[in-house]
Formats: C-alpha cells, sequence, structure tokens
C-alpha cells in the first residue's frame, strides 16, 4: 500500500471517527432505591410526621433498611458521629428531640438514605479525546440524602440535603496531546504522593 493510500486512509477514518461520538465511553452510577426521581424520594420523606410516624409507616414509604438498598441504620454513637464531627459542637447545640433520643442510647437509631442517579457521558470528536488532545464529559443525574432519627420506634427528627439537578460539563485540553501529563498527575508528582 502506498504511503499516499495509507493517509488517505488516516484521514477517513479520522473523519469518520472525528463524526461521531458514539465509541466514547459512558458511566452510570445508580444507588438503588424505590425512588425514579429526586421528586419521589422528597415526597416521601416529606410524608414523615414528627412525634407521630411509626418504624413501620416509615417502612411502607420506602425507608426499610431490610428490604430497600442503601438505606443504612445508624447506631446512636453513629448518630452522635454525625452530629457532632468536631468537639466545636456541644450536646447543647443539638436538637432537643435528639438529645433526648441520644440520652436513651440503645433506644435511639437512626435510618440514612441516599438514593441516587449519576451519569457520565464523554462527547465531542474520538479521535481527539483518544489522543488525549480534548476530552469533554457531561454529567448529569440527582441525588438525595435523608437522616432520620427514632426514637422508641417513633421519628423524632429528620433532615434532607440534596441536589435535584445534577446538570454539568467538563473539559480537559491537552495541546501537547498524548505526551503531555495530565494536571492531576503532575500536581500529585510535585506534592509527592
Amino acid at each position: 500500500m502506498s504511503v499516499f493510500m495509507t493517509r488517505s486512509l488516516f484521514f477517513g477514518l479520522t473523519l469518520l471517527l472525528g463524526a461521531c461520538s458514539g465509541p466514547l465511553p459512558k458511566g452510570t452510577d445508580t444507588i438503588k432505591s424505590p425512588w425514579d426521581s429526586f421528586e419521589q424520594a422528597k415526597n416521601s420523606y416529606d410524608n414523615i410526621i414528627l412525634r407521630e410516624t411509626t418504624t413501620s409507616q416509615l417502612q411502607e414509604l420506602g425507608f426499610n433498611p431490610y428490604k430497600t438498598p442503601n438505606v443504612r441504620i445508624l447506631s446512636y454513637l453513629d448518630i452522635i458521629r454525625k452530629f457532632s464531627p468536631n468537639d466545636s459542637v456541644k450536646s447543647e447545640d443539638l436538637p432537643p428531640s435528639v438529645r433526648t433520643c441520644l440520652a436513651s442510647r440503645e433506644a435511639c437509631l437512626a435510618y440514612e438514605a441516599t438514593p441516587g442517579v449519576y451519569t457520565s457521558t464523554r462527547v465531542g470528536n474520538v479521535l481527539l479525546d483518544l489522543l488525549n488532545f480534548k476530552r469533554k464529559s457531561i454529567q448529569t443525574g440527582w441525588f438525595f440524602n435523608a437522616l432520620i432519627v427514632i426514637h422508641h420506634d417513633v421519628v423524632v427528627y429528620k433532615i434532607w440535603s440534596g441536589t435535584p439537578i445534577i446538570d454539568s460539563e467538563k473539559t480537559r485540553n491537552n495541546p501537547l496531546g498524548p505526551i503531555q501529563e495530565p494536571v492531576g498527575s503532575i500536581m500529585k508528582d510535585a506534592a509527592g504522593i
């Protein structure tokens, strides 16, 4: 095969690969749960009524560590670590219902649920991506976290946090392509890690 044909074939493949992003990696992390969206998880959480909802009612809402994946049971010691991550947080800083619960030790526990979906898709020119000149990825999804404190089988405290919509884009340009070290590894080498 002549040099001209080899170059033409390489140029044709480059155009073909550059035109589509199908071969680029795509990944999805799903924390399994009964909820398919942030809104569903938040709605179940909102149906929890302090000092009324029992453990069995809580489990009907989907917060069942024995049947629902990724719902952790926290002991009173775990709860202390959650609410007092360092010495600057004093007992009197805690919500009164949590303090009362913690005083009863073994009768105090919590459920922590962390459902969510995170998808990362690389997009752009396949050749530039494979040769490490330019990598672009799009992250989408949602994340919900609920902490529910239970004292003598009744919910006494709840708090939530989360990200209803994850929609971000990350682009990394390496002008020297495959011979250029990624910035993160240079920083690690400089730090001696």
